[in-house]
């Protein structure tokens, strides 16, 4: 089992992240794994590239407890090793505070939502995010409190956060 990544404090609200991350692809997309995600998320629209990883492979499986329906069965859990410099740790009160954000609109649900078209008050966090900006934020998972997710609005690209695939 790996380490947990290291979150290490920066100059708030940000802090930088380092260690290996863990990702959840359709074998069919394990070649456009770092492209990011295809479809809405909640912090992304379906034209927002934005990169959705876990800090644990225990992560990855409670983030696709709300996703199964959607996704095929056979998915192949890939580790990915970051490092990243300005992200905002949603887990941190001061951090949510210095941001102006309310952990109730990044946790709010918001499939529905966007479902109905509409936008998700998680999508507004991640502007607010992005106009200070971060290149990612932390975001503590709902459904096994204890475990994060980091995601990423920038990466692989000059001043943004790298991420290389491991295996």
């Amino acid at each position: 089992m790996s380490a947990m990544p290291e979150v290490i404090e920066a100059e708030s609200p940000f802090v930088r992240v380092a260690g290996t991350f863990f990702r959840a692809v359709d074998p069919r997309y394990r070649d456009s794994a770092l492209t990011g995600s295809r479809s809405p998320g909640r912090y992304s629209s379906a034209d927002q590239p934005t990169l959705y990883l876990s800090s644990s492979a225990e992560g990855v499986e409670a983030a696709m407890i709300a996703h199964r329906s959607a996704r095929t069965p056979d998915l192949e859990v890939l580790e990915l090793r970051v490092r990243a410099e300005r992200i905002v740790d949603l887990r941190d009160s001061r951090a949510r505070a210095m941001a102006g954000i309310e952990l109730d609109d990044a946790t709010a649900p918001w499939q529905d939502l966007v479902t109905r078209g509409e936008q998700s008050p998680s999508w507004t966090v991640r502007r607010r995010i992005e106009q200070l900006g971060a290149e990612g934020l932390i975001d503590p998972s709902r459904k096994a409190p204890g475990l994060w997710h980091l995601v990423l609005f920038r990466w692989n690209a000059a001043g943004g956060a790298s991420v290389r695939v491991l295996r």
